[in-house]
């Protein structure tokens, strides 16, 4: 009975993680490159919208997933078009980053993580597995909501709706 109930336990915590609202400061200070091959931390891009809700995209121009989420996108930039839209692209291809970028129409500020979805301090504090994935960043600079995988996911409304 011990056994049963130690395992039970174990399953609750691991099931029971909570969710980061902030980024790790390593994370904070992942290096990303502009479409103009600037070089700018995630904490300055954030610091730059501070006051206005943030929907990150992390995506890449080979992921279908990615491509078929990019109307879905669209939608919400019409429907919330005060928020800032960060795509921050995987791509190891510089100029396949950029095509996509004009193929897809994907407006919003572009910056690519030069590491790729494995490496780098910022895809591991998400634990990035899938792409597409989306995050909320509130007013104040908090992640609303941690992660999603599809851009119709009803808790990126949610997190864009809450004042």
């Amino acid at each position: 009975m011990k056994r049963v109930f130690l395992l039970v336990f174990i399953v609750f915590i691991a099931c029971n993680k909570e969710e980061p609202t902030t980024f790790s400061e390593a994370a904070n200070l992942e290096m990303l490159i502009g479409v103009d091959g600037s070089k700018i931390t995630l904490r300055e891009v954030l610091y730059k919208h501070k006051g206005k809700k943030i929907l990150i995209d992390v995506w890449a121009s080979w992921c279908k997933d990615c491509i078929v989420g990019f109307p879905k996108v669209n939608q919400l930039q019409k429907e919330f078009p005060d928020v800032t839209y960060l795509f921050l692209s995987t791509d190891f291809s510089k100029p396949s980053w950029k095509k996509a970028i004009q193929k897809y129409k994907i407006k919003g500020e572009h910056y690519n993580l030069p590491k790729g979805m494995n490496d780098g301090d910022f895809v591991n504090f998400i634990n990035l597995s899938w792409l597409p994935t989306y995050m909320v960043i509130d007013e104040e600079g908090e992640i609303a909501l941690f992660k999603a995988i599809n851009a119709t996911d009803k808790n990126i409304r949610n997190a864009l709706e809450e004042n």
